[in-house]
């Protein structure tokens, strides 16, 4: 595991739960507002970038965690992009056999990571980062991609995971009235779905993205696109 950061103690990002955080290194997303950009830029150094260490080798977390056994519940696995490493599914199962709750925050571009690790029952709660509707996906990720892979982890989550949330930040291009009807329709059904405020004062993947006020939606235009997607979700939250 690549891992970049590690939090010991988190009361929000766990829901309902005490957990630390692992921070993996990595991502196969290009979103300019990303808010963790050294991890998403990945162990190897990218031009104009800094490159994310590998900070945390994984027996420190297991040390951690075997002293934290009467203080903690679970860890959040979050990123970069978790999926991306090919060592995730050894370390959950290790984080599994010390006894704790597992949250995965993913993407939602490896349907087959997912369901290989909610076939073996070791995740508890999954977020996936819903980035616009399927047909504008080339707008985030790098080459190729085969956007059914989004649908397919939608549903794989939807029907599988023992709790879930679906979440967007919310920034244009990338969202509009238009595209959030057309989300509202791709998580149907779900139990929670969590729409993001994305924020200018914080560091990004791309700094003159946050040059233009018009990628930024008002508290007002948050509330209008809350009310597009309400009823599609059990629970509609704006954070």
């Amino acid at each position: 595991m690549h891992i970049g950061g590690f939090q010991k103690n988190s009361l929000i990002d766990f829901p309902g739960t005490i957990a630390c955080v692992v921070f993996t290194s990595g991502c196969n997303f290009i979103c300019p507002y990303c808010h963790n950009p050294d991890l998403a830029a990945g162990p190897v150094k990218r031009a104009g970038s800094s490159p994310a260490q590998n900070i945390y080798d994984p027996d420190q977390i297991f040390s951690f965690l075997e002293k934290r056994r009467d203080q903690l519940q679970g860890v959040a696995i979050t990123g970069g992009e978790p999926t991306l490493q090919p060592d995730l599914m050894e370390f959950c199962q290790q984080v599994r056999k010390m006894g704790y709750k597992i949250k995965l925050d993913s993407n939602g571009t490896r349907p087959h990571i997912l369901e290989d690790l909610l076939d073996k029952q070791l995740l508890d709660y999954v977020a996936m980062d819903i980035k616009t509707s399927l047909p504008n996906y080339p707008l985030v990720i790098k080459g190729n991609f085969d956007v059914e892979k989004i649908h397919d982890s939608i549903e794989l989550i939807r029907d599988q995971a023992p709790a879930y949330e679906f979440r967007t930040t919310c920034a244009r291009p990338f969202i509009t009235k238009k595209i959030m009807g057309e989300i509202a329709v791709m998580v149907k059904g779900a139990q929670r779905y969590v729409l993001q405020k994305c924020s200018q004062n914080v560091q990004v993947l791309d700094p003159d993205f946050l040059k233009e006020d018009h990628h930024f939606f008002s508290p007002e235009e948050m509330q209008e696109l809350k009310v597009i997607v309400e009823g599609a979700a059990d629970t509609t939250v704006l954070r």
